[in-house]
């Protein structure tokens, strides 16, 4: 039985490391990015991920118990509101920015004309 708990303890620690890992990675490459929104794709997505790892690594080293489904009720609830808060905040940001557009490219797609051969409006084909 000694050996299954060694086991258990090496799994968690190894979900708890890999968390704290996309933890650092997150805060490094937050503060690398420039733009606004790319930061906060990254903290949602590193949030996410990171503390999801870690609470999986408590739920195992805890065992199945009671204290382990509450566990799993806040890994969904943040599965669900991270990303949720992060999108509504980058929406702020999205209408709230005057210089958007130095750091977007956005493509216009025009329709061809029926009788103009194949050519678009900018004479190109």
């Amino acid at each position: 039985m000694a050996v299954i708990e060694w086991i258990r303890f090496f799994v968690a620690v190894l979900f708890l490391l890999s968390g704290l890992a996309i933890f650092f990675l997150e805060v490094f490459c937050t503060y690398r990015f420039k733009y606004v929104l790319n930061r906060m794709q990254l903290a949602a997505t590193g949030d996410t991920l990171g503390i999801g790892l870690c609470l999986v690594g408590l739920m195992i080293a805890n065992g199945w118990n009671m204290t382990t489904a509450k566990i799993a009720l806040v890994i969904v609830f943040l599965w669900c509101a991270s990303p949720v808060a992060s999108h509504m905040i980058s929406r702020l940001q999205m209408f709230t920015d005057k210089r958007l557009l130095d750091h977007c490219r956005i493509v216009m797609i025009r329709k061809k004309k029926k009788d103009g051969g194949g050519k678009r409006e900018d004479g190109t084909v």
